[in-house]
């Protein structure tokens, strides 16, 4: 194996939307100083000692030649040198020797070193004194998208501003016998040029979409091969999550078993785990550093997101990819959520069926694709001439503790995570003027969390809100890394997309304080972006222009 893996289940088969209520504190008051006050409380603290060992293995061959199938799966009598090619293979090429055995062994760091699992910043203890140490800003570099709306964050985010929606009948299996036919899918996708076609016949969409999103970030961000063979790769990492993984992989898989054992797909187990993609990503790159998956359901992006900034901020990694991935449009997914009666069945209407905080909406729609944003050091980022897109501020998780899908009655967890988001970035609240709401279009969830940040921000009269699920539906574990690329896209562009299907908002929504049916200018001095999960799992991450 290539990396370290956190949090690795072999699938979560049942997420969604879950969001909290509110609860008021003491919150830090003030503008100019934010940045000092983000250093100081920076500074306040120890990284965390806990640490896990970082596995370095052979690379991709390596894994691949431990899995030989057996004779029965295979039409032919081929052998793997056929899939894998005479020589080795790369995820996107062919195999370059500097990435052989040998010369990968004498890059390692050096014996003894271990790699710091991301954790939540503790607070400070007050009265003990700590060692200053210089505050490593984070920054956003690149970015890249796989959505029913486009694989391009400028395509994406133009669609979002026209109000396009991404919602249609599914077509890649027969749903007609579920009161469910509708998600945001993607109907045109693929992966030329990004990932070895060979390879692309056997990986759960989860990953494609993952690999495929994790280069074009990459491309977006100046990456080139040049630059590649500068950057040290022991300091670069990748961190992207998925809540459900390679759900399609392990259902064939069971209905192999069904036959015989024999005929079951020799990956199906490694091309399960949610830690594979990252994994394989970090095998094909060569980056070194910190590598491994969370799965806190629909929050997941969001944890991925702050835990990759916290290694960059600790010194660990001078550049992260991170974000997530989710394909669970599939007969077991959608029928799951379907049990869970958490779908809407707008079926004569699937342009219509995701409507944040209107009195008609009847449940959340699902959606799949992957985000991933790339993180860089500011300084690594300035020498080599990198575009910067915004500024990553920080953020927080905390966890509902009260019920497996219901928000809790009073909102404890995600104002609090919100106020502690504020705290750890040292942001005002008057300063955030933007929020891409987590809203998924259900019925408690949606004014759970606009009671919370009306609680967080109500005495902001610049406050704008929006939810781009409204356009793309639920992309479950990647919905916060797609909807972070939203963010900073607002912040580069200056406008804010519309909430589509906002035709008879709730009796106790302000209007006023949500976007519109169309697009508004809107100079974002701070945006938050919150994501929370089945389990009571809330996150919230910060973003700024880049000053």
């Amino acid at each position: 194996m290539a990396g370290a893996c956190v949090a690795s289940p072999l699938c979560t088969w049942l997420v969604a939307a879950c969001v909290t209520g509110a609860w008021d504190k003491e919150r830090p008051k003030g503008v100019q100083w934010a940045r000092k006050r983000r250093a100081a409380v920076r500074r306040g603290r120890e990284s965390s000692k806990g640490l896990i060992s970082a596995f370095y293995g052979s690379g991709i061959q390596g894994l691949m030649s431990s899995f030989e199938p057996c004779p029965e799966f295979y039409s032919s009598s081929r052998n793997a040198s056929v899939f894998f090619g005479e020589n080795g293979f790369s995820l996107f090429g062919a195999w370059k020797p500097e990435n052989s055995r040998s010369q990968r062994r004498t890059a390692r760091s050096p014996a003894g070193q271990a790699m710091a699992v991301a954790v939540t910043p503790a607070k400070e203890v007050a009265g003990k004194k700590r060692t200053p140490t210089k505050q490593r800003r984070v920054v956003v570099t690149g970015m890249g998208v796989v959505s029913p709306l486009g694989h391009d964050p400028d395509v994406f985010y133009d669609n979002l501003l026209d109000g396009a929606s991404g919602i249609s009948e599914i077509e890649t299996f027969d749903c007609a016998s579920y009161p469910t036919r509708i998600a945001g899918e993607i109907k045109s996708f693929s992966t030329d040029g990004w990932v070895a076609p060979k390879l692309s016949k056997r990986m759960d969409k989860f990953m494609l979409y993952l690999l495929t999103a994790g280069k074009k970030a990459l491309a977006y961000g100046g990456v080139t091969e040049e630059v590649m063979s500068q950057v040290d790769k022991t300091k670069c990492g990748v961190l992207i999550g998925s809540a459900m993984g390679g759900m399609k992989v392990f259902n064939d898989a069971i209905e192999a078993l069904r036959v015989s054992y024999k005929k079951m797909n020799p990956f199906c187990v490694p091309f399960a785990t949610t830690n594979m993609g990252s994994a394989m990503l970090a095998m094909d790159l060569g980056w070194m550093g910190p590598n491994y998956s969370i799965s806190t359901a629909c929050a997941t992006s969001n944890f991925c997101i702050l835990n990759a900034a916290n290694h960059i901020i600790r010194g660990e990694a001078n550049m992260m990819l991170c974000g997530g991935s989710d394909a669970a449009i599939i007969p077991i997914g959608l029928g799951g959520f379907v049990a869970c009666r958490a779908l809407s069945q707008r079926n004569n209407d699937p342009t219509k069926a995701s409507r944040p905080w209107d009195i008609d909406r009847d449940g959340f729609v699902m959606g799949e694709g992957a985000g991933v944003l790339l993180l860089e050091e500011l300084e690594h980022a300035k020498q080599r001439g990198a575009k910067i897109y915004a500024e990553f501020l920080g953020g927080s998780f905390t966890c509902d503790a009260y019920h497996m899908t219901e928000p809790h009655p009073e909102g404890t967890g995600i104002v609090l995570c919100i106020e502690k988001a504020l705290l750890e970035s040292g942001v005002a609240r008057e300063d955030v003027n933007y929020v891409n709401a987590h809203a998924t279009s259900t019925l408690s969830g949606d004014l759970k969390e606009y009671q919370a940040l009306i609680r967080c921000f109500g005495q902001n009269p610049e406050l704008h809100v929006n939810s781009t699920k409204s356009m793309i539906g639920h992309l479950l574990g990647a919905a916060g890394a797609v909807e972070a690329v939203a963010t900073v896209m607002a912040i580069q562009t200056g406008w804010v997309h519309p909430n589509v299907n906002l035709e008879n908002p709730e009796k106790s929504v302000d209007v006023k304080v949500l976007v519109g049916s169309r697009k508004k200018r809107l100079d974002v001095k701070a945006a938050l972006s919150n994501s929370f999960g089945f389990g009571g799992h809330n996150s919230s991450i910060l973003f700024a222009p880049y000053n």
